[in-house]
């Protein structure tokens, strides 16, 4: 009859190697993506709704140099099925989804060199979720998934007159936030207005006065997903500016976190 230390003993056992195993299934979830085939420039990308957008998918170069034979690409949305599938050297879309047709392409040239980017014209808030890229060529195959975010976002334009700079963006969504900081990084008071249009959006007229000639403001309009940073510098006949756009990307945990947290938990119960 075993001992109460011979039960505790091997359940300790039991328990590393079910951590350990959990370990495995996690740095395997973890680097799939990362070991894949098929990669993407961006995972995560934000569209302007009406306006076209690329979405990045094509085999690493250090594979490209090998040939890459006849090639199969196929775009899927996970909630629509078939949104573009390239085959025999020709688009075969038999079975796309109504709401793609005549609204998306790879580039011929571009996919035999192994880059099956698909172009997405006007796009619409209901473009916007997951999208799977799949390719099959002589050196391999896998897929990489693309979530594609929508927003309205534009740059502004700046005027100055009687010490007086305004911003004015023509179209944004959701409603922004407007902040000023002077060229010292301190805040700026200014006054903000919002207009909402027939399409949802909202107009932007902001107005910073006391402004001064030879010195440079920076305007920031934001919303959860993009931020454009308009910096200004006031001449004696106008304003010098440049626009800056970034976008939001999910924050997603490192493997070392989860990691360290299982070791954590062996730790934990070898010591006991």
């Amino acid at each position: 009859m075993a001992t109460i230390g011979q039960i505790i003993f091997y359940s300790m056992v039991t328990l590393i190697v079910l951590l350990a195993a959990l370990i495995v299934l996690i740095l395997s979830l973890a680097f799939s993506k990362s070991t894949s085939k098929v990669m993407s420039s961006n995972t995560k990308p934000v569209a302007n709704l009406g306006e076209d957008q690329i979405l990045s998918c094509y085999i690493p170069a250090d594979i490209t140099q090998n040939s890459l034979g006849e090639m199969f690409v196929s775009w899927e949305k996970t909630d629509l099925g078939l949104v573009f599938r390239y085959q025999n050297g020709a688009p075969a879309l038999d079975d796309q989804a109504v709401v793609f047709k005549g609204r998306v392409q790879v580039f011929p040239d571009a996919v035999v060199a192994g880059n099956a980017s698909l172009l997405l014209r006007s796009v619409r808030n209901s473009d916007k979720g997951e999208y799977t890229c799949s390719i099959r060529s002589s050196v391999g195959q896998g897929k990489v998934h693309i979530q594609l975010r929508t927003a309205v976002f534009s740059a502004p334009t700046l005027k100055f007159s009687n010490n007086i700079l305004t911003s004015e963006a023509s179209r944004w969504s959701p409603k922004p936030e407007v902040t000023w900081l002077n060229q010292t990084g301190n805040f700026q008071n200014a006054s903000t207005s919002f207009t909402e249009l027939p399409s949802g959006a909202y107009s932007v007229l902001s107005t910073l006065r006391s402004a001064q000639v030879s010195e440079t403001y920076s305007c920031r309009i934001e919303t959860s997903l993009v931020v454009a940073l308009t910096e200004a510098t006031i001449t004696g006949t106008g304003v010098l500016r440049r626009t800056i756009f970034t976008f939001s990307v999910a924050s997603t945990l490192p493997v070392s976190f989860y990691l360290n947290l299982v070791i954590g938990f062996l730790c934990m119960f070898y010591v006991v």
